[in-house]
């Protein structure tokens, strides 16, 4: 007879993600590892007295989604006035002043999510936008993406920026091209105010978004929603050394029932002290439950402001194709120096020449240090040149990519994305099915809280490529089947992250991780993924939430 279980899942219709054993009934949990698998009819073998007996009443369980880049600690912030939906100026206004009437004696005014679309003629933003709804209150208003900063004429005299002070340690103030005056809008913020030293400027200049209270208050509540979706392992894309102590304190607090991968941010600047300081906090945190190790780094930009690397002008332009933030040359040695020290690498990458880059810079590395299983990611991979795609199978560089951002509503016809680039490259846009073809490995993920975390809306997505509640897709001949998004949720991101031995599938030997959902979406019509529900999340063998 068995060894009884601590926790047995029976009547389910298990897809496990493992080939080996493609589906079962039931499985055994012992010491927070699945001990078996099999019929439901073997089941009653591993129960005992104290058995917990889950019975999933025929719904599908599947491994514990592993969102790949998930900004938890970005997060949103409830003490922020929120624009995500405000389509128009007038709108950010009216939303900006019915939170100033119910908060008159704020020292900031505070917003996250506004959409570039807002704002009239194709322009970015201004102060004098924003002055209307703000008066004399200084203001601080983050983008959908939060790569820029919007502040009003207030806001700029509290931070300090004029005409001579416009390179600032959270980000670039953008000038008037006539007057040399700051016009009110930050580029870079995601570079530079998400780092170290800005994020600390930001607190010492009086901004309550950058305290830690703030902080770890985001953090909580972004855990919370991620093991409510059944996400059970968490990949924070962007830290500083800081940061970490937000972990801990999560850790500590009970808050921390999803599994978290740390990456450190690398921003320009770095030195090999700092390496070493980072190497030193991956061996602190080298856990079941906390990892610290990849690196982040930026090679451009994004689309909508048109400050991503294209290989071709923007649509409409002459000669802008944006910038990357290293020269290549200077890039691939820089990812050839962390890859011989043993660093994973993540880079942010969107547009095709700074997709290219880094691939090169890949490939140079792996000329100088010879072949290794580094598994360094490029992430977003918004617009690849088809030229590009092979390269990632043959270099190992996995796609870490997030569905949701190739929807039409956010980024189809109509939109900024779509319109900067020009009709002509949207074949370029998203390519996960040319990607899956050639062999790359596929990381699929939220990049909350830029999209919805919930994985049913980017599986939606990336099967449809149609906007929510229906309408015409955009680019369907990118699109992946179910069994493909799942497995990029799961496996892929398991693999990305060096954790396939872990998680990933529901396999013996594994970490119990896994989610019952209320609809069975490989099955289901693909319209009604979305609204699908996490009914029970099991981490290490743990029921960590419940419908």
């Amino acid at each position: 007879m068995a060894v009884p279980a601590h926790l047995v899942l029976r009547n389910a219709r298990i897809h496990t993600v493992d080939p080996a054993l493609p589906e079962a009934q039931a499985l055994a949990v012992v010491d927070g590892r699945i001990a078996w698998l099999g019929p439901d009819t073997d089941a009653g073998a591993w129960t005992g007295p104290d058995t917990r007996v889950i019975d999933a009443g025929g719904k599908l369980v599947l491994p514990g989604f592993i969102d790949a880049h998930n900004h938890v600690r970005l997060g949103s912030d409830d003490a922020c006035v929120q624009l995500s939906g405000a389509r128009t100026l007038d709108e950010v206004h009216a939303r900006v002043r019915a939170w100033h009437a119910a908060h008159p004696d704020a020292e900031w005014i505070e917003a996250e999510a506004f959409d570039y679309s807002a704002i009239p003629d194709g322009r970015m933003p201004a102060a004098a936008d924003l002055d209307p709804a703000t008066g004399d209150v200084p203001a601080f208003v983050l983008s959908y993406d939060v790569h820029t900063a919007w502040v009003n004429t207030a806001g700029l005299r509290r931070l300090g920026i004029d005409r001579d002070h416009t390179h600032l340690p959270f980000g670039r103030a953008v000038t008037d091209p006539a007057t040399g005056e700051p016009t009110g809008f930050i580029k870079d913020f995601a570079v530079r105010g998400l780092s170290r030293d800005g994020h600390r400027a930001l607190r010492e200049l009086g901004l309550p978004w950058a305290s830690p209270d703030r902080q770890y208050g985001r953090l909580a509540k972004s855990l919370d929603d991620a093991i409510g979706f059944g996400i059970t392992t968490v990949v924070e894309p962007q830290n500083s050394l800081d940061d970490l102590a937000l972990f801990d304190r999560a850790r500590a607090e009970g808050r921390l029932r999803s599994r978290i991968v740390a990456a450190l941010f690398h921003p320009r600047g770095t030195t090999d002290a700092d390496l070493d300081d980072f190497a030193a906090a991956a061996r602190r945190h080298d856990d079941d439950r906390v990892r610290v190790g990849p690196l982040k780094l930026y090679i451009d930009d994004v689309v909508e402001p048109r400050t991503a690397a294209l290989l071709e002008p923007y649509a409409g332009c002459r000669h802008h194709r944006g910038e990357t933030f290293y020269p290549p040359e200077e890039f691939a040695g820089l990812l050839a120096k962390l890859d011989a020290r043993g660093f994973q690498c993540f880079v942010h990458a969107t547009g095709d020449r700074g997709i290219r880059t880094v691939l090169d810079a890949v490939e140079h590395a792996r000329a100088v240090n010879g072949p290794r299983d580094a598994r360094h990611q490029i992430v977003h991979v918004e617009c690849l040149d088809p030229e590009d795609t092979p390269r990632f199978a043959e270099l190992g560089v996995v796609a870490c990519m997030q569905p949701r951002h190739s929807a039409p509503e956010v980024a189809g016809p109509g939109k900024d994305w779509a319109r900067n680039v020009g009709a002509d490259r949207w074949h370029k846009a998203w390519p996960l099915r040319s990607l899956h073809a050639a062999g790359a490995v596929l990381a699929l993920s939220s990049d909350w809280n830029v999209a919805e975390m919930d994985p049913m809306i980017g599986i939606h997505t990336a099967v449809t490529r149609r906007p929510l509640g229906g309408g015409e897709p955009w680019m369907p001949q990118e699109t992946i089947s179910v069994e493909a998004a799942v497995h990029g949720y799961t496996m892929g991101s398991a693999y990305a992250n060096f954790l396939e031995d872990e998680r990933g599938s529901l396999t013996v030997g594994k970490a119990a991780d896994f989610v019952v959902l209320s609809r069975d979406i490989l099955r289901a019509d693909p319209e009604d993924i979305p609204g699908t529900v996490a009914l029970t999340v099991v981490v290490a063998g743990v029921v960590e939430h419940e419908v």
